[in-house]
């Protein structure tokens, strides 16, 4: 799916999505990453919501975003409560949702100026 939206600030702006794979810019990422307008960080560790842990969420924390989109790949799963906690606590509004919505919320966002991060898993399926 392409994304036409392209009125943001940012640096970082998300163009296509299809499943296991995202172009922002004009480079295409096959493995999970974060982006915000400034960075993009490469290789996020976890590929699947399974594998994710609360020190993955300590680092989002580190970037310190007002709002955060969790692309969960295909289809859209929560992490537990336990996990998300440093989100919680330092304030940072969190959404969760499959990565295409993941994608197009953060282009969204970074476009009305606001201070977000997305962590877009790649799963296939």
């Amino acid at each position: 799916m392409k994304i036409h939206l392209e009125t943001g600030a940012g640096q970082f702006f998300i163009r296509a999505y299809a499943p296991g794979r995202v172009t922002i810019n004009d480079e295409v990422y096959t493995h999970s990453l974060i982006v915000t307008p400034e960075q993009i960080i490469r290789d996020w560790p976890p590929n699947s919501p399974a594998e994710l842990q609360a020190v993955h969420f300590e680092f989002i924390v580190s970037l310190r975003p007002e709002v955060f989109v969790l692309g969960t790949g295909a289809r859209l799963q929560f992490p537990a409560a336990r996990i998300i906690r440093p989100l919680v606590e330092a304030g940072i509004g969190i959404e969760v949702m499959d990565t295409g919505a993941a994608c197009r919320t953060y282009n969204i966002l970074m476009s009305d100026g606001r201070r977000v991060a997305a962590a877009l898993m790649m799963i296939e399926g």
